[in-house]
């Protein structure tokens, strides 16, 4: 079985996996297969986390059979040109309390009659059934649905929006375990760097807080974790607490700077 980690970012998808339970097991990064052009098919390891929806008599291909909506490099380049036919920040969406994430609000200000609009939900489902569809064709004797799936999510989120983000995965035939993406973070920096946690503890010091500033691309989070020595010796990891819910992340930085120059 693999282990399998799925980044659905508000910017980029990324997904990770590792084979067995060795503590040593490589972790690879899938290439993603998507349109960066019209008609041109190519795997990259970010799917861009955008969906734009063709124009009817505008020639495209559709390689996934997932039209009318397309998701991946080519639709956030071609929504760039055409924005009232384009879907971004899909996770800022599903976690706006302020709107109906089940209906068909997407893109917002669209007109339904020339767009056809779809859901916070579903536009997140699209986004995992394309990975659902990458990974299958890439192991065809090890489907995604039977591997174990972690999904990140950020730590400010509430219990609503973790509970859209389980029902968008489970509407794309996953069954996922959710995570922390600042624990997930902190989490590989004790795999790759124990020693740095390891110094924050001495012989007076049986613990030590560590703040993770996590910016996103739509989300800005702070988890504050406690780390110590157990009775055993070993490190022991207590997330003890999270900052607000702050919907400011890199989509702002760039617009700022944008607007700035």
């Amino acid at each position: 079985m693999h282990h399998v980690g799925i980044d659905l970012g508000t910017t980029h998808t990324v997904v990770a996996f590792s084979a067995g339970d060795a503590p040593d097991a490589a972790t690879q990064v899938l290439p993603v297969p998507q349109l960066v052009s019209a008609h041109e098919l190519e795997a990259l390891r970010l799917l861009p986390s955008f969906l734009y929806a063709p124009a009817a008599g505008e020639s495209v291909a559709d390689p996934f059979g997932e039209l009318p909506w397309l998701v991946g490099r080519y639709a956030r380049h071609r929504g760039q040109e055409v924005t009232e036919r384009l879907i971004s920040s899909v996770k800022s969406w599903l976690s706006h309390a302020g709107v109906a994430r089940r209906d068909a609000i997407l893109p917002w200000g669209a007109d339904a009659g020339e767009v056809p609009k779809i859901s916070p939900v579903e536009a997140s489902r699209r986004l995992l059934a394309h990975v659902k569809s990458s990974w299958d064709e890439a192991f065809p004797a090890q489907p995604l649905a039977e591997q174990s799936v972690v999904l990140t999510v950020p730590a400010s989120f509430d219990e609503v929006a973790r509970e859209l983000t389980v029902e968008a995965a489970e509407l794309a035939g996953l069954h996922v375990r959710l995570l922390e993406e600042p624990q997930a973070a902190f989490y590989d920096l004790v795999a790759s760097n124990s020693d740095a946690i390891e110094a924050l503890l001495t012989p007076t010091r049986s613990s030590a807080m560590v703040l993770v500033c996590d910016v996103d691309g739509g989300t800005t989070d702070l988890t504050l974790i406690e780390a110590r020595r157990g009775s055993d010796g070993e490190l022991k990891l207590d997330r003890v607490a999270v900052g607000r819910h702050l919907l400011l992340g890199g989509d702002n930085i760039d617009l700022t700077l944008a607007q700035l120059c």
